[in-house]
């Protein structure tokens, strides 16, 4: 997939999609999306596709519409007074925005990791199950399986085993967030979004949750907003640059970082604004 611009005298349009070679599909798709909170305008026709299997960043300075963007994939969004969409945004080719779409199962698809690890004031295995308990399984062997894949996917199995009961607000801050990813992957997503999920831990934490990202790449379809681009160039295959609720610029994250298209791309990553 080549990197991708929005000309000054294209903004007003959708940006192309050139799927990679060899590359799995996509199962994501944004088109011409639009959003405002009461009168004012967040995101302007945003239009791009997210490979599936892959990991995708969203960069950008504060403000640019990245979390909105993120929120709008799983219609968190909807929960702000005044909020108004146009375009669609689809999952397998389903326009999440039709009045015909069921959004708890909507959200069910898509797992959420928040920027700050928010553990429910529980036992570490029921903070992991807790999504199969809303969905009224009671069947304790396949909870029991089902935190230990999730424990185990999220890297911190061998560190919890033994005190699976213990509150998991006992938690390191870099272990509570990867027990939310846990939380999160439990239900088998198709699609993990993931806002900042770094930014609330230190050095050490923020590699193994990047290791873990590397990790579920191949299982999952994966989304990340991040205002450390060398996090970004770490671990993701796509990069989108947004800028004042645009879309900028789309395409391999290689290339976004060594030839960007775009001068404001190019502006953001040298450290000139943002």
């Amino acid at each position: 997939m080549n990197a991708l611009s929005s000309a000054p005298e294209a903004l007003s349009g959708p940006t192309v999609y050139h799927p990679r070679a060899g590359g799995q599909g996509h199962n994501l798709e944004s088109d011409r999306f639009n959003l405002w909170y009461g009168a004012t305008q967040a995101l302007f026709d945003v239009t791009f596709a997210v490979e599936r299997g892959l990991v995708t960043a969203l960069i950008g300075p504060s403000g640019c519409g990245k979390s909105t963007l993120l929120r709008a994939i799983n219609r968190m969004n909807d929960l702000i007074d005044g909020l108004k969409v146009s375009g669609e945004i689809r999952v397998d080719s389903r326009n999440i925005y039709s009045s015909d779409t069921d959004v708890i199962a909507l959200r069910k698809r898509m797992g959420m990791v928040f920027q700050k690890p928010n553990p429910f004031p529980m036992s570490i295995v029921e903070n992991v199950i807790y999504p199969l308990r809303v969905d009224g399984v009671r069947d304790r062997r396949l909870l029991a399986e089902t935190a230990e894949r999730a424990l185990t996917d999220a890297a911190l199995w061998d560190e919890v085993k033994d005190r699976l009961q213990d509150n998991a607000l006992g938690l390191s801050g870099g272990q509570q967030q990867r027990l939310c990813i846990a939380r999160a992957i439990a239900g088998e997503p198709d699609v993990l979004l993931m806002d900042e999920p770094c930014s609330a831990l230190d050095p050490i934490a923020t590699a193994r949750i990047e290791e873990l990202i590397d990790e579920l790449r191949e299982q999952y379809t994966i989304v990340l907003v991040t205002h450390n681009m060398q996090q970004a160039a770490r671990v993701s295959d796509n990069t989108a640059f947004m800028y004042l609720g645009r879309l900028i610029e789309y395409g391999e994250t290689e290339a976004i970082f060594t030839a960007p298209r775009d001068t404001r791309t190019q502006g953001y990553i040298t450290g000139r604004f943002g």
